[in-house]
């Protein structure tokens, strides 16, 4: 099993965008925390208050956001994104092409980036 963690600034506020990618939320530890997942892929929403925030040695304080990010494959790239608007999403660039299909960069409620990806052949 693999898992990535996303910082958020609100769960809550995260759990809607994810959802309306096909995630389902699988566990949810107080209001700081949430796992979601969307089939092997488990995605875990961590808020102010849980330990992947506490600040690293250095003073740094761990936060949400940078241009790291996965990419989730979709069939139709234009209806995905009309679903995601409803969450209060935020594009970070239309849908381009490339070589491989079309894709554009979105970003969750608290500015973690999302590549939503449809192949050529799809």
């Amino acid at each position: 099993m693999a898992a990535f963690r996303y910082l958020v600034d609100d769960v809550d506020k995260a759990l809607p965008f994810y959802e309306a990618l096909g995630f389902v939320l699988a566990e949810r530890w107080g209001p700081a925390f949430a796992i979601v997942t969307r089939g092997d892929v488990h995605l875990w929403l961590s808020g102010p208050g849980t330990s992947a925030r506490q600040p690293l040695d250095d003073g740094t304080q761990p936060g949400p956001g940078g241009f790291n990010r996965f990419v989730i494959e979709v069939d139709h790239l234009e209806t995905t994104l009309t679903r995601l608007e409803a969450t209060g999403m935020k594009r970070r660039s239309a849908p381009v092409s490339g070589p491989g299909g079309h894709q554009a960069l979105v970003m969750d409620p608290s500015g973690n980036h999302v590549e939503l990806f449809q192949p050529r052949n799809a």
